[in-house]
Parts: C-alpha cells; structure tokens; sequence
C-alpha cells in the first residue's frame, strides 16, 4: 500500500478523486474550504486551466517543503521536543493533543482533569504529525501507564545534523526500557516517510525476537542500536539498523504500554551520535 502523497501537481488531482469518492460530509469543513479555494468541490469538474495548473505545481513544492520543514525542523516554541530544546527527541502530540487543540486530560485516581484550551488549533504541531503520519488516535497521547503506546522522533544527531545514510550513529537506551510490552526502534526515509528500503528488509531493532532477532543488552544493562550501511565488528544482527548512502533517514523510538518513567521522563533515551 503506498500512503505517499505526490510530491507535484498530481497531488490536487488525488484531492479532488478522493473529495468526488467521499460523501461530503466526510471532510472538515475547514479542509474542504480549502480545497474550494482552489477549485476541488464535490459535485463539479476539477478542470484547471494551463495558469492554474502553473500555480498548483508551484504550490505543490512549497507546500510540501514547507511541511517537510515543520516536521524535520519544528521549533522548540511549539513544545515538541520532548525533552527540552536541547534534545532531538520529539513529541507533538504531548503537547497538542490527537486534535492539536490542548495536551491530553491528566488522568489519575482523582479523576480526569482537562488541561488549558486557547481555543486555537495548533496548525504546526498538525503538519508535523499528518508530514510523517497516516492514521492519529486518542491512544497516542493518553498519559496513561500501562496503556496504549508512545512515540518519540528523532531526525538529527546530537549535534543537529541531519541522519546521513553514508555514516555510522548509535543510540544508547539506558537500563529498563518502559515498555511493558515491548519496543522497537524503526528507520525511515526521509523522502517517502516510509521504513528504509534495504535489503536488510526490516529496518527495526527491538525487544521482540521477530521478524529480526531481538536486540541484546550489554553487561551493564543498556542496549546500543547501530546505524549504518554496514554491520560493525562484533554488533549483533539484532542491534544493527542498514542505511542506505545518498539517503537521509530518521528514528521512532516506540513504546508500548508504556510505564510511568517515560511520562515521567526519570528514564530517557540517549542522543543519536555520530561515531565516524
């Protein structure tokens, strides 16, 4: 299945065959709106004229520099990074909520207590998400131990720079993973969003022994995941990421059922670092 959205003028194309197969009220008005502006109502003929179709193509390129930017590169304004501006981890949903509205409910004992609402929606922090992803649910952000799951992204090493397929990284998880099921962490390209094309064919290292071994821990408890175009001396298959030279790329470190010190924070991942 190929949930890649074209990168040109075609886009606007898929828009209007989706709007046409689509009751009308299966889109937000706002969104809908949007796509009127440009000619894509249910109902009548997307027929851009040769101007028009000038203008999409440009728009299509912006648009989607515009979002690979808010993706790769969000602000620490906008609360993202999970553990601070300092760090690569990030988070939006944390902060934003599955409707990029306001964090998610604090969930205890006592109850649900809403968090604060401007009444704005969070217009950055919803690129961010719908850039790398294809489907949201409440269970991405619900601050519930033992629930659900959690993702954190990372798209550059410690120092910044964005993952290059040609040089090797680790990534240092300290002792006791809060996941009470299991984790994994995945590699994706950059350009199509999707895991790396590899003949590794699994890009993912974890704690479960399939498809790929599982990773091992080291002797004092931390598990190192290796990324590079080939296989370190004495790395594990399990702990060992293919990339591909020529090809940008970035990490979800994912948990699932995840235990209180991510919440927390008490436990947290090491920085991707560069080792050549």
């Amino acid at each position: 299945m190929n949930t890649v959205p074209p990168g040109d003028a075609t886009y606007f194309d898929l828009a209007s065959e989706l709007v046409h197969d689509q009751p009308a009220e299966a889109l937000d008005p706002e969104i809908a709106g949007a796509l009127a502006a440009v000619g894509i109502v249910k109902g009548r003929p997307f027929e851009p004229d040769a101007r028009m179709r000038e203008i999409l193509t440009e728009a299509a390129a912006v648009g989607n520099a515009t979002a690979r930017t808010l993706a790769c590169r969000p602000r620490p304004a906008e609360g993202a990074h999970y553990y601070g501006a300092s760090s690569q981890w990030l988070n939006g949903l944390l902060v934003s909520g599955h409707e990029f509205l306001a964090p998610p409910a604090d969930i205890t004992d006592r109850g649900v207590e809403l968090r604060p609402n401007d009444g704005a929606r969070k217009l950055n922090l919803r690129s961010w998400w719908w850039y790398l992803g294809v489907g949201i649910s409440p269970a991405f952000t619900a601050p519930l131990p033992g629930v659900g799951s959690q993702y954190v992204f990372s798209m550059a090493d410690q120092e910044g720079r964005a993952l290059d397929g040609g040089r090797y990284y680790r990534l240092v998880l300290p002792p006791d993973i809060p996941a009470a099921k299991f984790w994994s962490v995945t590699a994706y390209d950059n350009q199509t969003r999707s895991m790396l094309d590899t003949p590794q064919r699994f890009p993912r290292a974890g704690s479960q022994a399939y498809p790929t071994p599982a990773a091992v821990s080291g002797a004092d408890g931390t598990t190192t995941v290796h990324f590079g175009p080939d296989r370190p001396d004495g790395v594990p298959e399990g702990n060992w990421i293919r990339t591909t030279p020529g090809r940008g790329w970035f990490v979800v470190l994912r948990l699932y059922s995840p235990l209180r010190p991510f919440f927390d924070k008490t436990w947290r991942p090491g920085e991707i670092e560069a080792v050549d």
